[in-house]
């Protein structure tokens, strides 16, 4: 055995886990990250020497008096890694659509197919739920709920799945809903476009809330809208919700009016949100960073690591490059980073996400829309048609509180909540200068589509900085725009937040 004289940056590797209370974890369960570089992660150490009159000038040896404790990591942007991280970007809990472990799938001649659960809360009959994390093939495929038990089991069609005790991380999840035939029609005859329903079903028990997107329309005739434009089809926002009706207020495209005759039975997809809180929704998570610094001998599997611990996640930027990957920028706040030596590391294990892979820029971003708010067109006139490269930046404003007697610090503290960015759009009409200069009041949406699979950026209200005109010789002329979002309620009181996430565990192949 020997010390080894470096160690290389491959062996580093980064996991996180969810305190109990700030700086404090009891068992958790630690989640791997996979970043591509970091941002002066650790702690830094302020030195404080005694400098008294004396005749030799000399200084005596200075003292520890405060550490900073810090970090940040860049990380490629796919669908499942960094979900539960945005709960602390945004300090608060995912509204997630029925969710549950399975621990059983049950197929006899007598009885209908089914996943047996703890709890069927969430879950409705016409339920469009998939599976996820199963051995089989089969137990992971889309079905529709056809029954809900009291014996705490989901039903589904004879003949979809396959018996299986399934591995601790199989779960069920509610992605949309099929609804009965002929039951939706489409109703323009307001100022917005409404979904409403010919029978009793209550729209509200979906769970949907202002401000997140839809997609309409499954991969089947008889599952999507038939007007001949197939205009009500496809990715909708959400304005409000009410028993009776679905209003939307953003669409790809304007919509018609259609009433249903044919027996479709519509397919509704939605999935879950992540939204900045107010009141008593709002929840700080803090979080223990470990990042493993690989083994000090040649002979030994312990490894050494450094830990923030009472971590908040301060800032996050979503990088939206030209021709590249999507990535994110994590800034971190922290009241005390500690070194262990080798065999002391806290992480015993980590688990894995779901396979995803990494949304590109060239082919997975649907559509990056700006356009002027209104209360009268679902579909308004784009101030660009295309962009260069876009970024949002989320930033909580937190400070580090310290204190006598303590190194580092024994709390943190969030400011206001803030989402600002840029965009850099080619230049097409002086509409959007015009924006700038009228403080006109615009919203923007990202959309990140891949293996059906997808999120959807959305800022309901935003005004626009700098403007701009770039002109260069031989070169397109592009528009560079500043972002500064606000909270949505001077659009509609529904909109009482600043950004919204809408996150789609599952999209038919029609949306891609």
């Amino acid at each position: 055995m020997a010390a080894v004289n470096k160690i290389d940056s491959n062996v580093v590797s980064l996991a996180y886990a969810v305190e109990d209370s700030i700086g404090v974890i009891g068992s958790p369960t630690w989640y791997q990250l996979n970043p591509n570089s970091y941002d002066d992660f650790g702690g830094e150490i302020t030195t404080v020497s005694a400098n008294p009159i004396n005749p030799s000038r000399q200084r005596n040896k200075g003292v520890t008096t405060d550490l900073d404790a810090s970090g940040g990591f860049n990380h490629n942007w796919n669908f499942h890694a960094l979900l539960d991280l945005f709960q602390g970007a945004f300090f608060a809990d995912t509204r997630e659509k029925g969710t549950e472990s399975v621990t059983a799938v049950d197929v006899d001649t007598t009885n209908p197919d089914e996943y047996e659960v703890a709890s069927t809360t969430g879950f409705l009959v016409g339920s469009l739920i998939k599976g996820f994390g199963f051995t089989n093939s089969a137990n992971n495929a889309l079905n529709a709920v056809t029954a809900v038990t009291t014996d705490a089991s989901v039903e589904v069609a004879d003949g979809q799945l396959v018996d299986e005790t399934p591995p601790a991380n199989a779960i069920i999840k509610v992605v949309g809903h099929q609804f009965a035939a002929d039951d939706l029609n489409i109703v323009v005859s307001g100022d917005l476009p409404t979904i409403t329903r010919d029978g009793s079903f209550d729209f509200t028990t979906l769970g949907l809330v202002a401000g997140q997107w839809i997609y309409i329309g499954g991969d089947t005739a008889t599952t999507q809208f038939s007007s001949s434009s197939g205009a009500n089809n496809g990715y909708k926002r959400v304005r409000s919700v009410s028993a009776t009706e679905i209003v939307l207020d953003k669409s790809e495209t304007t919509m018609v009016a259609e009433t249903l005759s044919g027996g479709e039975t519509i397919q509704i997809f939605f999935g879950d949100v992540i939204k900045n809180e107010t009141g008593t929704d709002i929840v700080r998570r803090t979080y223990h960073f470990e990042r493993l610094l690989g083994a000090p001998d040649d002979a030994s599997t312990d490894v050494q690591s450094e830990v923030l611990t009472g971590t908040v996640i301060n800032e996050v930027t979503f990088n939206i490059p030209q021709a590249d990957l999507a990535s994110i920028d994590f800034s971190l706040i922290a009241t005390d980073a500690v070194q262990y030596e080798a065999g002391n590391e806290l992480q015993s294990s980590v688990e894995e996400f779901f396979s995803a892979t990494d949304f590109n820029t060239s082919s997975d971003i649907r559509r990056i829309r700006m356009a002027l708010v209104s209360d009268t067109d679902e579909d308004p006139t784009a101030l660009f048609a295309y962009v260069t490269e876009a970024e949002i930046t989320i930033n909580n404003n937190v400070s580090p509180n310290k204190a006598v007697g303590v190194l580092g610090a024994f709390d943190v503290t969030a400011g206001t909540f803030e989402v600002g960015g840029s965009v850099t759009a080619y230049f097409s009409s002086v509409t959007a200068t015009k924006a700038v200069r009228n403080n006109s009041s615009v919203t923007i949406d990202v959309m990140l589509i891949k293996d059906n699979q997808g999120m959807i950026l959305d800022l309901p209200l935003i005004s626009l900085g700098n403007g701009r005109l770039e002109v260069e010789q031989d070169e397109p002329v592009t528009l560079p725009l500043d972002t500064n979002a606000a909270r949505g309620r001077d659009v509609n009181t529904n909109l009482d937040h600043t950004l919204l996430i809408t996150e789609f565990w599952y999209l038919p192949t029609a949306a891609m």
